[in-house]
């Protein structure tokens, strides 16, 4: 990898005789091309470590505060949010630092603000919340930075529908790291506290690996003799910083549709448990289900849509996350009416409508953006994304919970109207900056 990177323009203007993007070929996926655009081998690796070490942890912080240091539920649960929420207010500062320049080394910082945290976790005695809130703040920071700056990155180094593959192998690749990790921290559960403090360090160690390895490719965007990013390349005057496009429709919407992340881990397990008096296998087996199919699918589907308009693929996401929402509402209400032993199968049938639902959103959503940014406001656009992103995984756990209570009608009706008027609104809105090769 060159020590520095030039990024190619987020677009190339195209006639106005172009045709339109419905009947663009589909690309072949060269793996080569595809691990180059994805920041190299090293950069790859540090990907899967990354994941691996947050697939180690994050599903059992809670269990590490209430286990090992004896912290009350709700004192473990309010650090917790607190972190996020930290980590949220400290996406502006992410997007101003990408916006500088800098590229690998804010994947490998989000990667060492992590190493932190572990370090304070496994330093906190039993007993201390505060430590253990400090911790949490830290990781929460980490977590939240890590996603504008490695979409800048692969912003920096491919573009156009390589851009996009390379995302969307990204996501695949952390998918499986995430899962693997999580599966290791449940053979892990069995040894006790001591166990779960060797699984916080091995955390750690793996976050410092991988800080190292990204930190090792060096990219980072070109930027000319007066400090500002070059004209010709942002269409800003020089000596003018290039203003993030207003996407209000798109942010608000990217609120409603990243609830389909946490509906596998949060609202399925709960209506199967609380509504339908299903074994807790069911809910095991649509969250591998899940992960499978986003490793397996994530970059084929992708590169299926490309001959769409980004757009049009986000709004079709939302029809499909709709569609599966109408399904589980239908499934719910009559196997909770009736007490028959096929409602359970049948909501991991719909289940997999939501899972393309999510995997369709997930390769067009990050693009979508990265394609109207402006590459002087790049990484402050990616970071609005990513602030809307988080405030949806935050509120919808409260959400979906308070929801359910309520029945079926109150839960999916809702999610499934929401989502369409969503859908709508990516479709309908107009960019507040024209963009060229019908990124729309």
């Amino acid at each position: 990898m060159t020590a520095t990177s030039t990024p190619a323009p987020t677009s190339t203007p195209a006639p106005t005789s172009a045709p339109a993007p419905t009947s663009a070929p589909t690309r072949k996926v060269r793996p080569r091309a595809l691990l180059r655009a994805c920041g190299g081998p090293r950069y790859a690796v540090a990907l899967a470590v990354d994941a691996l070490g947050t697939g180690l942890l994050r599903p059992f912080l809670l269990l590490y505060g209430v286990t090992v240091l004896g912290l009350s539920a709700s004192a473990t649960g309010l650090a917790m949010t607190a972190g996020i929420v930290t980590g949220l207010l400290s996406t502006p500062a992410v997007g101003r630092w990408l916006d500088r320049g800098a590229r690998s080394t804010v994947v490998a910082a989000s990667m060492l603000v992590r190493v932190l945290g572990v370090a304070v976790l496994v330093a906190t005695p039993a007993g201390h919340v505060w430590p253990f809130a400090a911790a949490a703040l830290l990781l929460g920071i980490g977590n939240q930075a890590w996603p504008a700056a490695h979409a800048a990155l692969v912003a920096t180094l491919s573009h156009g529908r390589e851009r996009d593959t390379a995302l969307a192998a990204g996501r695949a690749l952390r998918n499986a790291g995430l899962g693997v990790g999580a599966l290791l921290a449940m053979a892990c559960l069995a040894g006790g506290t001591s166990a779960l403090r060797a699984l916080a360090a091995a955390t750690g160690i793996a976050y410092l690996a991988a800080a190292a390895l990204a930190w090792s490719v060096r990219v980072r965007a070109h930027r000319d003799r007066d400090g500002d990013r070059d004209p010709a390349r942002s269409g800003t005057p020089a000596g003018h910083e290039a203003a993030p496009p207003r996407m209000r429709a798109l942010l608000a919407a990217n609120v409603v549709y990243v609830f389909c992340l946490n509906v596998p881990e949060i609202a399925l397990p709960l209506v199967l448990l609380t509504q339908l008096d299903a074994p807790p296998v069911w809910s095991a087996a649509i969250f591998v289900a899940n992960t499978v199919l986003v490793v397996t699918l994530q970059v084929p589907v992708t590169v299926l849509m490309s001959r769409y308009a980004r757009r049009t693929a986000l709004a079709a996401a939302g029809a499909v996350l709709a569609a599966s929402y109408a399904g589980f509402l239908a499934v719910t209400s009559l196997g909770a009416g009736e007490g028959g032993g096929w409602a359970a199968p049948a909501v991991a049938a719909v289940s997999v409508v939501c899972t393309l639902g999510e995997i369709v959103y997930a390769g067009s959503a990050t693009a979508l953006v990265t394609a109207l940014a402006p590459s002087g406001a790049l990484g402050r656009t990616l970071a609005r994304f990513e602030l809307s992103t988080g405030f949806g995984l935050a509120v919808s756990p409260a959400a979906i919970t308070a929801l359910a209570p309520h029945g079926p009608a109150a839960l999916w009706g809702t999610l499934a109207g929401a989502t369409l008027l969503s859908a709508a609104a990516v479709a309908t809105e107009r960019d507040s900056e024209k963009q060229p090769q019908g990124v729309q």
